[in-house]
């Protein structure tokens, strides 16, 4: 660390010279005794220094109001999101899915969550003029086999999706897809590929989206009822480190989750989301529910006829995509099919 390039006095570079102080981590871990001490400085001179390392390392991090509302700063990400490839979704969640911080996609099975993961995993590689963000993609499984076969699907219908893509780029991504699928069945397996192999990914810049499919299947086996304790510690730690890779490459965490029935009227008056009768909450319980920035919920609905404000060509099984909570979005849904081409929003 070169201190001269520091606003401090000539006296306050000398001692830090001298202590053989090499570092702003070494200043931040002692205490202003401890450096008074080592450096033989006063205390007015030490709150100085510690002030000053302080505003360098948050210079380039603090916005005011203005320039959220303006957007002027390249670094900040309120108004870039990663598109989910529909524009009714994407109108949905006002572009997409945000870039920094953990979307968690809840559904029964059947819902559509997969699918809508998989056109992720393609919509990443498209250019940032089309809501992609040029890179690839991790999918994690946890449970069942990577979907290869849909994902060649989605990939060869991509221009019946896209149509608003041109063919020369459809077709780099139908040939040069670049999505790392990972397995990992257990607590230690999981650990070990999000602090070694994605953090190796991400820092290469070889991929630029997340995919956990599903977080709730690594602790359904894994803890019994008198070791909610240790099951919070684990669920805190994995939130925590996926928040910082997610911060770190500014990059979209997507974690899909399963549901469970609301049985108690504690967990019924909690209940914010009903399917067709019945009342179902995400898995993992109000710890893991502390980890996310946005909530969806997706749900198979099947109707004999015609739904009331759905066009008419939509008769037969839909499903919808709900916002539960989020910074930035109000609680609302819409519609949507899966198709042999992908997952299409409907008006």
């Amino acid at each position: 660390m070169d201190w001269d390039q520091f606003d401090l006095n000539p006296k306050t570079v000398a001692a830090l010279k001298k202590a053989d102080i090499k570092s702003i981590k070494e200043i931040l871990n002692l205490s202003g005794a401890d450096l008074q001490r080592l450096m033989k400085l006063s205390s007015a001179d030490i709150q100085c220094l510690l002030k000053t390392v302080s505003r360098t390392l948050r210079k380039n991090s603090t916005l005011t109001a203005l320039q959220l509302y303006q957007d002027k700063d390249h670094l900040t990400s309120q108004h870039q999101r990663l598109s989910l490839g529909c524009s009714v979704l994407d109108n949905l969640l006002k572009g997409g899915i945000p870039l920094v911080g953990i979307t968690e996609l809840a559904g029964e099975s059947s819902a559509g969550k997969t699918q809508i993961s998989l056109q992720l995993c393609l919509c990443v590689q498209y250019p940032y003029k089309y809501g992609g963000l040029e890179s690839g993609a991790v999918y994690i499984c946890t449970e069942d086999a990577f979907p290869s076969k849909r994902l060649q699907q989605l990939i060869e219908q991509q221009h019946q999706l896209r149509a608003d893509v041109p063919a020369e780029i459809i077709q780099k991504i139908k040939f040069g897809n670049s999505i790392f699928v990972e397995h990992a069945a257990d607590l230690d397996t999981f650990h070990k590929c999000i602090t070694q192999r994605l953090s190796l990914l991400l820092a290469r810049g070889m991929v630029r989206l997340v995919v956990i499919d599903s977080i709730a299947a690594l602790f359904r086996c894994e803890f019994g009822v008198s070791e909610s304790i240790v099951k919070a510690r684990y669920l805190q730690t994995f939130g925590a480190q996926l928040h910082s890779l997610s911060t770190r490459f500014r990059t979209p965490i997507m974690c899909i989750n399963q549901v469970t029935d609301a049985v108690s009227e504690l967990e019924a008056a909690q209940c914010s989301y009903r399917v067709m009768g019945s009342r179902v909450v995400p898995a993992l319980g109000i710890t893991w529910a502390n980890q996310l920035l946005m909530r969806l919920m997706a749900n198979r609905v099947s109707w004999p006829g015609q739904a009331s404000g759905v066009a008419s060509h939509c008769t037969g099984s839909l499903r919808t995509l709900r916002v539960v909570f989020a910074p930035h979005l109000p609680p609302s849904f819409c519609y949507y099919t899966v198709q042999l081409e992908g997952v299409k929003g409907v008006k």
